[in-house]
């Protein structure tokens, strides 16, 4: 059995770490917003595709441009998706754990990455 230890992260840090995760969460949703169309479900988004012209290299630029704003979608998705979890977890009170080891996240770990999901031993 994995015993749990956890100091509670003192207010104010926890409101710095809330800031920053609240700014991030915006800022992440502006950057995807300029190529995706958001879906219905939250953190969901449509990578746009638009026509450039009807000829081949239009068709490759085209196809080249979905391709990159497709990645770069995923990976900012992911990051909304873990900024969301990190702030619900701080609603649950469960802020701060990591999620394999169930050990309390380096504060100096959350500072520079609020949205971590795992210590730095788990990583």
């Amino acid at each position: 059995m994995i015993k749990i230890i956890f100091m509670a992260i003192d207010k104010k840090t926890l409101g710095e770490l809330k800031e920053k995760l609240l700014s991030e969460k915006k800022r992440l949703e502006v950057e995807i917003e300029h190529f995706a169309k958001s879906k219905e479900k939250e953190d969901t988004y449509e990578t746009s595709f638009n026509q450039i012209g009807t000829d081949r290299e239009d068709n490759a630029s085209e196809v080249e441009e979905y391709s990159d704003n497709l990645a770069l979608e995923n990976s900012l998705e992911k990051s909304l998706k873990d900024t969301n979890e990190a702030l619900e977890e701080m609603e649950k009170g469960t802020y701060g754990i990591c999620k394999n080891c169930k050990q309390e996240i380096n504060i100096e770990r959350l500072r520079v990455f609020p949205s971590a999901r795992t210590c730095i031993k788990c990583k």
